[in-house]
């Protein structure tokens, strides 16, 4: 009786990991090909300074001299340089930097105009933002267009649970521990591939995890649930000053570096001139003591404050003054004692994502995260590989083989489910998937022969 049970509970036990294993390759296969491009993308954003400064050097470093221009000429120069109008402009942390004006054209395309404070010199013309909004584009996947944010959510969705399904493959049953080291050093053999695979994702596994949950914030779906449910719980944004209530500026409007709790609000500001005076502006936030860099945005509406925007590196030195030019007051000065709960944690966690929060050490250890992506795909396909069935078909992938019985589903689906209510976008795409692996099983399914 009691070797009955125990052969049982193997059956079971190899059901169920066999039922997760099988999951862990499906999503392994869905997610891993865009993974590998929002890891590499991802890892050149970590760099950004000194990527723009390597391309655009000649454009950005200008001598340093007695006296500036005066800023509306800055304005005139960028405006004729870029075709259109300078909505907004970025202040340099170094006196022998350009400044950046960003020109929006007529037909709605944008650039960036680098402009010498000191001679109101243009020093060079790119697309906005250069090849890092490239990059950015491409991390974001809305360089393919905005809908495609959305697979964003959903890969970031299956991430996590590829980290689960992972974690319960790596843990230890009949073993002392799981793997924490490799136990082959032949690179031809598939336990090499394996303890790799296992190790990296043992040693790296929480920085990938981390970079895909706090990545959603920027989903077009999940992102704005949670700031939705933010703002209904009184935890985002401060409340307005009693000037007027927070307004969605229009999309050209929108402040350039707000950062996630701020992004697109503006106040109200009695009628201006929108193109002028930049110097009375500037005079107003040099006086705030701003910390530079910060950009400032010029809006097309009147009747809309000017935003000045401190681009810090830690989120505790968050900073916007919302500026009336038409009264020469602040209408608002907001920093990151201000926002609520919900927010601070949010901003906390796109900072550090970003890897600015914690200095050096936070952008290597995000680095490491997404080298450790590159290094479980490529393990992992290696792997596929040594074992891949002698004739490769879409009916025969290499998957691990389906398990038959309640507990092994269930043994999935107690991984799945509650990410999948978490993320309804993954759920969706699960439930697909599901789909598609009984299709694939029913293909497969060997007829017994004839008797």
């Amino acid at each position: 009786m009691g070797a009955k049970q125990s052969k049982g509970a193997s059956d079971i036990l190899s059901g169920a990991y066999r039922a997760v294993w099988r999951w862990h390759f499906y999503a392994g296969l869905l997610v891993l090909p865009v993974l590998m491009l929002l890891a590499l993308t991802g890892a050149a954003y970590l760099f950004k300074d000194e990527i723009d400064q390597a391309v655009y050097g000649r454009m950005i470093d200008v001598p340093v001299a007695a006296q500036q221009a005066s800023p509306d000429v800055w304005l005139a120069a960028a405006a004729e340089a870029g075709g259109g109008r300078a909505a907004s402009l970025l202040m340099p942390e170094r006196p022998d930097q350009a400044i950046r004006v960003r020109v929006d054209q007529p037909d709605g395309q944008r650039r960036t105009v680098f402009v010498d404070p000191y001679t109101a010199r243009v020093t060079g013309v790119t697309g906005f933002g250069g090849v890092m909004e490239t990059v950015k584009g491409l991390h974001s996947l809305t360089l393919f267009g905005p809908a495609m944010n959305i697979l964003v959510e959903i890969v970031a969705g299956w991430t996590i649970v590829l980290f689960a399904t992972g974690l319960y493959l790596w843990w230890p049953r009949r073993r002392a521990a799981g793997v924490v080291r490799l136990t082959s050093t032949d690179a031809r053999r598939r336990p090499f591939w394996r303890d790799l695979h296992a190790l990296t994702g043992f040693y790296v596994g929480g920085v990938v995890l981390f970079l895909a949950v706090t990545g959603l914030f920027w989903s077009a779906v999940w992102g704005d649930r949670i700031m939705d449910a933010v703002k209904a719980g009184g935890l985002g944004r401060p409340a307005a000053p009693v000037a007027g209530a927070w307004q969605r500026a229009e999309h050209a409007d929108h402040p350039d570096g707000a950062g996630w709790t701020m992004q697109g609000m503006v106040l109200h500001a009695d009628g201006h001139h929108t193109q002028g005076p930049l110097s009375g502006v500037l005079a107003r936030v040099e006086a705030e003591q701003l910390a530079r860099p910060y950009t400032l945005a010029i809006p097309a509406d009147p009747t809309t404050t000017w935003t000045a925007t401190a681009q810090v590196r830690r989120v505790q030195d968050s900073r916007a003054l919302y500026i009336d030019p038409a009264q020469d007051t602040v209408v608002a000065d907001i920093g990151f004692d201000q926002f609520g709960a919900g927010a601070k944690a949010v901003e906390w966690g796109v900072y550090t994502h970003q890897g600015t929060q914690f200095g050096q050490i936070n952008r290597w250890i995000m680095l490491l995260g997404c080298i450790g992506v590159w290094v479980l795909a490529i393990s992992g396909v290696v792997m596929w590989w040594k074992r891949r069935p002698p004739k490769l078909s879409a009916r025969r992938l290499g998957a691990p083989p389906a398990p038959t019985g309640l507990r092994a589903r269930i043994a999935v689906l107690a991984i799945v489910i509650p990410l999948c209510i978490l993320y309804p976008l993954t759920g969706l795409s699960l439930i697909a998937a599901l789909l598609i692996d009984l299709t694939f099983r029913r293909l497969t399914r060997v007829q017994p022969a004839l008797s």
